[in-house]
């Protein structure tokens, strides 16, 4: 009977365990998590924040007893560090676990600014549920509340904070919003429209120091001085594995896997928002810290885990790393699909309404688009990722698209038919 160890209790540990489970019903299976609530989706944190559920509606399994049902140890620890030699893992509450399979799924951790003051009282990262107790605490209406970074993380928060009633002003070190994911047009729209819903945008500024006290005062770069009731830092995110340190488990910006998930150790496994995986429509490595990334790592690397376990080569691959991000900011859509600046020798076309708060940018590398923002074109989001994760040959269509780029859902009916995906074009209009 072999042990399967998975580090991180979120979607991807969650996910890997239940797999393990289907696939192998009598093998060891322990979940480790540092964290003190039941497994529970970050995602979820906005919606806490807004009002729309409790604390329990964040849990990603609803029955207490999930877990014990499935026979899954669930160990509540820090990870300090694995023993690749000796198969070991070590926890800070003492105890050692050997493993004959490991996962690593501890998914990202906020970055912390070397901002003077950034650990002054008042000042919170959104990232757990015990920072979403402390943001509530302060978060109240007509508070005013400054937050730090307006990416993708930052965006979401955003919208709850709206929610909440606060005066909101937001500081962001790039020329615009979200610019992770957005061009400079798509961008300043964003910005435009969040400054016409009451929030204080501030672009291509830093926050230089934070000085505790009730308000906080936060200077920034401009050289104005903000008072906040709240700060919270929204300045990204990075995977959390300093714990791999010294391990001879080969990591980059996430740990690198081939795309059976497993590492440069066999019988080492990672997934989520920690691992770097090989992405077949790149030919690159990519950390794309999305929850549909998560849960299909996990699955791929839970399949070849047990298969290790047995002693059988690996059954299943990873087709690619959706590259996704679609955000609802205030209410305005926008969505970032592949690599939406654009590839060497490529090809791209743009058209923007700015009245009507409409945006597209796609872009081409031959008769394949291979990347694309947009902004307030809603209907198009299914078949924009459709013909970027399939690469599709548009063929013909490509001109068309250059000539009139709302031309995506017949570009897509047209093209994918030809190549036998009409069944991803039918899910894609139904989106």
């Amino acid at each position: 009977m072999a042990h399967h160890v998975i580090l991180g209790a979120g979607p991807a540990g969650v996910i890997a365990a239940e797999t393990i489970r289907k696939l192998a019903p009598f093998d060891a299976i322990t979940l480790v998590g540092d964290e003190p609530e039941p497994p529970y989706s970050r995602m979820a944190i906005p919606y806490l924040l807004m009002g729309a559920i409790g604390e329990s509606g964040t849990y990603l399994r609803k029955s207490p007893s999930h877990f014990a049902d499935l026979k899954v140890k669930v160990v509540r620890a820090l990870v300090k560090c694995a023993q690749t030699a000796t198969k070991t893992v070590a926890l800070d509450n003492g105890e050692t676990l050997s493993f004959d399979t490991l996962l690593v799924a501890t998914g990202s951790h906020p970055v912390h600014p070397p901002i003077p003051g950034i650990d002054s009282d008042g000042v919170e990262t959104c990232w757990t549920l015990a920072d979403a107790r402390a943001i509530a605490q302060r978060a109240t209406r007509g508070a005013r509340v400054l937050q730090l970074g307006a990416g993708f993380i930052g965006c979401i928060i955003m919208e709850a904070l709206a929610a909440r009633g606060v005066k909101l002003s937001v500081v962001e070190m790039g020329d615009r919003m979200v610019p992770r994911m957005m061009g400079p047009t798509a961008g300043g729209m964003i910005r435009d429209w969040c400054e016409a819903k009451g929030v204080q945008v501030f672009t291509s500024t830093k926050v230089e120091s934070i000085t505790p006290g009730a308000p906080l005062k936060v200077k920034l770069s401009n050289g104005q001085t903000v008072e906040a009731d709240l700060v919270i830092s929204a300045a990204g995110v990075r995977p959390a594995i300093g714990f791999l340190q010294d391990s001879g488990i080969r990591c980059l910006l996430g740990v690198l896997t081939d795309e059976h998930l497993q590492t440069n150790v066999p019988g080492i496994y990672a997934a989520g928002d920690c691992a770097e995986a090989f992405d077949k429509v790149s030919g690159k490595t990519i950390v794309s810290a999305i929850q549909p990334n998560a849960a299909e790592q996990a699955r791929v690397a839970a399949m070849n885990m047990v298969a290790f376990a047995q002693g059988r080569a690996p059954v299943a691959d990873l087709k690619g790393v959706t590259q996704i991000n679609v955000l609802d900011t205030l209410g305005l859509i926008s969505a970032s699909f592949g690599d939406w600046q654009g590839r060497p020798g490529g090809e791209h076309v743009e058209l923007t309404d700015t009245a009507a708060g409409r945006h597209l940018s796609l872009q081409f590398q031959g008769d394949v688009l291979v990347g694309c923002n947009s902004v307030g074109w809603t209907e198009h989001v299914g078949v924009m990722r459709g013909l970027v994760e399939g690469q599709v040959h548009l063929g013909a269509w490509k001109d068309k698209l250059k000539q009139d780029p709302t031309l995506l859902v017949e570009a897509y009916l047209a093209s994918a038919q030809g190549q036998g995906e009409w069944s991803g074009a039918q899910d894609a209009r139904r989106r």
